[in-house]
């Protein structure tokens, strides 16, 4: 199916998904580029692809072929890709697994690709969004995550409530903050089996009240002369030290 019209239905449909109340309707969202439509073919996620006309990608999937038109409104990026598909957002599950990573409102969508990336390579099991932190399918979250993110389970739920759950099931819950803490380095390999570390808002961090839900803090031990470090860094290095 070619498709060389922006007044097409369809083509409107996918402009749309742009916008996050629009993806949350239709349950659906937008990929570009080779490897993230193949990471999500793997997934089983894809509804139909989206390709420009004369390209060729060898997975047998409804495909839907438009203009270089058409790829450029649909797309985000500066250098649209030939290469797109519609994918459906998938069903949320249960918290699983021990090694649990909590966020606290964050907004930055490069800072959440990052940390799902690390979250993978360092084995988390979950992640857990608070309703604040950015959409999970926004078109730079999606980038960033490299296509990992449908390699991880992650779902948006209340942190208090979830840390309520955590802790009838006995896990250990690790705030993070610059001051009063633990550092990470000096935790014993048992407490690094099974745990629930949260993370923050890149501006205020974690918020007091989940911080008072807590067992401890944990922090990193760095150089006096730097106040603090990008949440998808430290992210990174708690979750590197907790996989030791």
């Amino acid at each position: 199916m070619l498709i060389t019209s922006l007044d097409n239905e369809r083509i409107k449909g996918y402009i749309k998904l742009k916008d996050r109340k629009y993806r949350k309707k239709s349950n659906t969202f937008i990929v570009e580029g080779k490897h993230l439509v193949l990471e999500a073919y793997k997934a089983g996620c894809i509804i139909e692809l989206i390709l420009e006309k004369d390209e060729v990608l060898p997975i047998d999937l409804p495909t839907v072929y438009v203009t270089n038109e058409i790829i450029s409104r649909i797309s985000e990026m500066e250098s649209p890709s030939t290469v797109m598909a519609l994918c459906k957002i998938p069903d949320q599950k249960e918290i699983v697994g021990n090694k649990i990573l909590l966020l606290d409102g964050i907004q930055d969508p490069g800072n959440l690709g990052t940390i799902i990336r690390s979250s993978l390579a360092f084995n988390v099991d979950t992640i857990v969004l608070s309703p604040d932190c950015v959409d999970l399918y926004n078109a730079k979250v999606l980038r960033a995550t490299q296509g990992m993110i449908f390699n991880i389970n992650i779902v948006r739920q209340d942190l208090e409530e979830t840390i309520k759950k955590l802790k009838e099931d006995e896990v250990p819950i690790y705030g993070t903050r610059v001051q009063f803490g633990e550092d990470v380095t000096n935790l014993k390999a048992k407490d690094k089996s099974r745990y629930a570390l949260v993370m923050g808002n890149e501006g205020k961090g974690v918020r007091e009240e989940i911080l008072d839900l807590c067992d401890c803090n944990l922090y990193i031990d760095m150089n006096d002369k730097v106040e603090s470090l990008n949440v998808a860094v430290a992210t990174s290095i708690f979750l590197y030290e907790l996989n030791k």
